[in-house]
């Protein structure tokens, strides 16, 4: 979650300081919802390599989703799965490339982001999206994925246990959620009694425990080779939670960590790009 707004934030964080005054609960509710929101709502103008790509527009779970498609039953499938406030439009400069290679690309607007409609979004609710696209356009042979999409692909994946291996590129993932939450409500100033209840709440909602909506919990299922690119001054996704899968030293996990790129540039930097789409 991203708030920029000084003013907003002091009102929302009052907000929360009288919630929980007479029901942490009640609070606690209110925090998840918002934890789940996009404080804003990345929609840029649809550039004509869209325009020209196959429309793929569909209802899922009350989500009227946009999507698109390149090279209908090429040889090879990639999906690119983008990350939280953000849209697959974002991603042109990775499916350019991909397409002219003669892959098939598919590409989605997840719910409540870019074109897609929805308020709410969150890695379980992503996740099953993507499994949805799995069994509804058939089997991906590679996928691209960004920070919280990240995170969502490996739920994912771990839960498909696919026969045949994939190609995975994971570009500044969320590794953990229990970081996510940590930080949101530092953030917001949430005392722990409301945290603790917000922690219970998204256990009861998971139906798992916190920590294991991870890809630390999941990685080792993913079938197939992933090249995980990281920076060092990541703020928004620490490369500190990725230590204990360096640790781990993986045989199917590449690692490729990067100095000075942060959260969001490190997907734009031009030689990330091609070492992706060259891995692809």
């Amino acid at each position: 979650m991203k708030i920029v707004n000084t003013l907003a934030l002091r009102l929302i964080r009052a907000k929360f300081r009288i919630i929980s005054f007479f029901s942490p609960t009640r609070a606690a509710k209110s925090a998840f919802i918002l934890f789940c929101t996009p404080p804003s709502r990345d929609v840029p103008e649809v550039p004509k390599f869209f325009l020209d790509a196959e429309q793929l527009n569909f209802e899922y779970e009350g989500y009227r989703i946009v999507g698109y498609r390149w090279n209908k039953g090429a040889g090879k499938r990639v999906l690119i799965v983008h990350g939280f406030e953000s849209t697959v439009i974002n991603f042109q400069r990775y499916i350019e490339p991909l397409s002219k290679r003669e892959m098939e690309v598919l590409a989605f607007d997840a719910p409540a982001h870019g074109r897609s409609s929805g308020k709410t979004m969150n890695a379980l609710i992503y996740s099953r999206f993507i499994q949805h696209i799995y069994e509804r356009f058939g089997h991906v042979d590679s996928f691209v994925a960004h920070s919280l999409g990240a995170l969502s692909l490996c739920l994912a994946l771990s839960e498909l246990r696919l026969t045949t291996p994939a190609r995975v590129a994971l570009i500044a993932p969320a590794t953990t959620t229990v970081t996510a939450v940590e930080s949101y409500c530092r953030h917001l100033q949430i005392a722990p009694k409301v945290k603790q209840e917000l922690y219970s709440l998204i256990e009861k909602v998971a139906g798992r425990p916190v920590d294991s909506i991870s890809i630390i919990a999941t990685v080792q299922h993913v079938n197939g080779e992933i090249l995980w690119v990281h920076d060092q001054d990541d703020r928004v996704t620490p490369l500190a939670d990725c230590e204990p899968i360096i640790k781990a030293n993986y045989p199917h996990i590449r690692f490729e960590i990067t100095k000075g790129l942060g959260h969001s540039r490190i997907y734009r930097d031009a030689r990330i790009l091609n070492m992706v789409v060259e891995y692809l």
